[in-house]
């Protein structure tokens, strides 16, 4: 499969973005110990995913995972998602079993209750975030969007983002006047010229670079780690170690694929996600795809996310993040 270079969107651009999310896969370096006599404790695994979550949407395209399962018996069914904060919401009432999602949204469904736990993350990808303006804007630093109107998803990794950027600017959240919006409306609004800047995450970064000519005020680097995770239903990762070892090793191939076939990778995403596949390639480039398990480390940075976030008043209550791993 193939993309035409600087072709526009394959589908209306507000229809394509709404059906995308953040979020690009890796590869999980690593594989999870199981008995084998668990492996048939379920018959079915359910696995939500958004548009852009290249290696899971790579692995549902070339049916690996299907062919390794089927031995067992069990049958694989796909639940696409928006955002990750409805794919969160789906894993919690039971609709699905295993989800990838960024580094914001499990905090807010922890403070929301979900039942899940941390499964794998992605080593950190800063560049695959940033906040842009327009490219004749006057607006030259983060410092200058005191008093000024910033679009981003509510709830995702960008408004954690904006917060750090604030932050590291010697701004306080309240000095700028956060407009909520998913990525399509927010790149309308942006567009139009409604909103000052936009936090955003590739691909639609990279579609809105190539594309409009918008200019990155700042990335995620030296602000945020931008972790992205794999977290799986608490019940289902107890009772099924065997079925998650087999989709963590096929999702290890998959990413390894991507890294060294980027190119590739872009060609067959391209109609898939309905963008250019020089806007995916670049997208996909400032990813790692490289997974390892959840750590101490980690959990203590999603704990100064969630910290940050019960201090803005953004969750109801004080978590403890490594509550929600399987112990």
């Amino acid at each position: 499969m193939s993309a035409n270079k600087n072709k526009s969107i394959h589908s209306p651009r507000r229809r394509t973005l709404q059906r995308l999310s953040a979020i690009a896969l890796g590869a999980l370096a690593f594989t999870l110990g199981a008995a084998p006599a668990q492996a048939q404790e379920t018959k079915l695994l359910r696995i939500g995913y958004q548009k852009a979550a290249n290696t899971l949407v790579l692995l549902k395209a070339h049916g690996a995972l299907e062919k390794r399962l089927q031995p067992l018996g069990v049958e694989v069914k796909w639940a696409e998602f928006a955002a990750g904060p409805q794919l969160l919401e789906a894993l919690n009432v039971g609709s699905v079993d295993f989800g990838y999602v960024g580094e914001a949204p499990p905090v807010f469904a922890q403070a929301a209750g979900a039942d899940f736990v941390y499964t794998a993350y992605e080593i950190p990808t800063p560049d695959a975030e940033g906040l842009l303006v327009q490219k004749d804007s006057p607006i030259k630093s983060v410092a200058e969007l005191k008093g000024k109107k910033i679009a981003f998803n509510k709830g995702s990794d960008v408004h954690w983002l904006v917060v750090a950027l604030l932050k590291k600017a010697g701004l306080q959240y309240s000095d700028i006047q956060p407009v909520y919006l998913a990525p399509a409306d927010a790149r309308a609004a942006f567009e139009r010229g409604a909103v000052d800047a936009w936090a955003i995450w590739d691909p639609f970064q990279a579609a809105a670079e190539k594309q409009v000519g918008a200019r990155r005020l700042a990335s995620g680097v030296g602000a945020v780690s931008h972790h992205q995770f794999f977290l799986s239903a608490r019940p289902f990762a107890s009772k099924n170690p065997q079925v998650q070892k087999i989709l963590l090793e096929e999702i290890t191939r998959e990413g390894e694929w991507v890294r060294t076939h980027t190119a590739e990778a872009a060609a067959q995403l391209a109609p898939i996600q309905g963008l250019d596949a020089d806007i995916i390639q670049t997208g996909l480039k400032r990813y790692a795809h490289v997974y390892k398990p959840v750590d101490a480390q980690v959990l203590a940075e999603q704990q100064k996310i969630a910290d940050a976030f019960f201090e803005l008043k953004l969750i109801p209550k004080q978590l403890k993040v490594s509550d929600a791993v399987l112990k």
